[in-house]
């Protein structure tokens, strides 16, 4: 009993959006490298997270990881941003103070509202990863996918560990997926 009451509390969890192309003939699958995209700080720990969760799912596609001359190259970028949340909502209580003065015609009028209660605030965190394959030869790309997701500053969703784990499976599911489509995963 004691978990159904916590699963009714459980903060929702907002879709990742993914869009991936590719040539549309069957992605080869053979040994893969992967590597930062340029600009990114490959030392960090949170690169890191996104690197394991990258090559976990490429693995799991059918590339061999970490080969020295391998077939391919996996570029690997992420971004973080944090922007306010827009809650759309008002408050549910409104307090007014009025006033007025009478005889003769004249008269004053005040009013003052503000609200208790309301909408949660708080930061929204948006995480995007991308990741490009290529042939390591000719530096063709045969594959290429974004992957993007928010969530609330202090929910476990907007924890860099978790986000990579969900953007990647998210990305690789179903690969190679419908090339130019736009998908929501859950």
């Amino acid at each position: 009993m004691l978990l159904l009451g916590a699963a009714g509390c459980a903060t929702p969890v907002a879709p990742v959006d993914v869009t991936r192309f590719h040539l549309g003939a069957p992605v080869v699958r053979g040994s893969v490298t992967v590597e930062a995209q340029p600009g990114t700080d490959s030392g960090s720990l949170e690169y890191r997270a996104y690197i394991a969760g990258v090559e976990r799912e490429l693995s799991r596609i059918g590339y061999r990881i970490g080969q020295d001359r391998s077939d391919f190259i996996a570029v690997v970028g992420y971004a973080r941003g944090v922007r306010p949340a827009s809650t759309g909502r008002r408050s549910p209580v409104s307090i007014g103070v009025g006033g007025g003065t009478g005889g003769g015609g004249v008269g004053l009028g005040l009013g003052v509202g503000f609200g208790i209660g309301g909408g949660k605030g708080g930061d929204v965190v948006t995480t995007q990863l991308s990741v490009q394959i290529k042939r390591r030869g000719s530096g063709e790309v045969v594959w290429e996918g974004r992957a993007q997701t928010e969530a609330r500053e202090n929910a476990p969703a907007a924890q860099p560990g978790l986000a990579a784990d969900r953007l990647s499976a998210a990305l690789f599911k179903d690969f190679p997926g419908e090339s130019g489509r736009t998908i929501s995963v859950k």
